[in-house]
């Protein structure tokens, strides 16, 4: 399909955070019309509309040193299969291209089909996991940690800095900074389950720790994307009650600009990386 063919390419603005909204919703993800705003506000939204009617989007929300995150692909079921996904990517690495940036996205099984020929090539595996949570009293929390902590961690383990993002995280309604011994970890509220990570700790032990107290102070179901290769932490949530849900294949578009001083156990999401 040439660029000039169907409905034109455009750039959303903080207006659409609500049409936005109903694209994941009705793809049964967990993102809040916060999180939209992020987007909006911070990277570059673009969108494909029917009429009035928003019908396909992607979202490319740059970090430091020369990287962003594409995420938000959607495209409402009567009009996939249509190629609107990949024009709207290809909208968000022309952008990254003219500013010099390296792309990364979280693929699920069929989208690595998709960007495959594109050009991202894989880097991590990660796996989606839920908790729901028994009917019982909660716990006290664990013990609340900086969010100048958490950051730092971030950055040691990413390679860039993502403060904006985690503060914008950590300053909602409900958001947490918690620690114990070696372990740190943000949890903060989705449309459907709250959401634990980004996660990072000295070994899987003090990891499952945090993850087991956060657990118990909770109500509501819990989401968390641990990344693959730390095998003990996977099995030890699987071994205690939370199930997989779908995998995900981290991708990068371009050259790697930074190499990180360790392995998350939990990212902070396939739409924020």
């Amino acid at each position: 399909m040439a660029a000039t063919d169907g409905p034109a390419v455009i750039k959303l603005g903080p207006e659409d955070a609500m049409a936005g909204l109903v694209l994941s919703t009705e793809a049964h993800w967990n993102q809040t019309e916060e999180d939209w705003r992020i987007f909006l506000r911070d990277g570059v939204v673009f969108g494909i509309r029917t009429g009035a009617l928003l019908v396909a989007t992607a979202a490319l929300l740059p970090y430091s040193g020369n990287n962003a995150w594409i995420s938000m692909v959607l495209v409402t079921s009567s009009h996939r299969r249509r190629g609107l996904a990949t024009r709207l990517v290809d909208a968000c690495l022309e952008t990254a291209r003219k500013n010099g940036l390296t792309s990364w996205l979280d693929a699920t099984p069929e989208g690595v089909a998709v960007y495959g020929p594109l050009g991202f090539t894989p880097t991590l595996q990660l796996r989606r996991l839920k908790l729901v949570m028994p009917t019982r009293l909660p716990a006290p929390p664990p013990p609340a940690a900086s969010l100048d902590a958490l950051c730092a961690r971030d950055l040691r383990a990413t390679g860039f800095d993502r403060s904006a993002l985690l503060t914008a995280f950590a300053q909602r309604s409900g958001s947490r900074v918690a620690a114990t011994r070696g372990a740190i970890a943000l949890t903060r509220d989705g449309r459907t389950a709250r959401h634990v990570g980004p996660l990072f700790a000295d070994n899987a032990a003090d990891a499952l720790a945090l993850v087991h107290a956060i657990a118990r102070s909770e109500k509501a179901p819990l989401l968390i994307d641990a990344v693959a290769p730390q095998a003990a932490f996977l099995e030890g949530l699987t071994a205690s009650g939370w199930t997989i849900e779908r995998p995900f294949q981290r991708m990068r578009f371009g050259p790697a600009t930074a190499a990180g001083d360790e392995m998350p156990f939990a990212v902070a999401g396939p739409e924020f990386g």
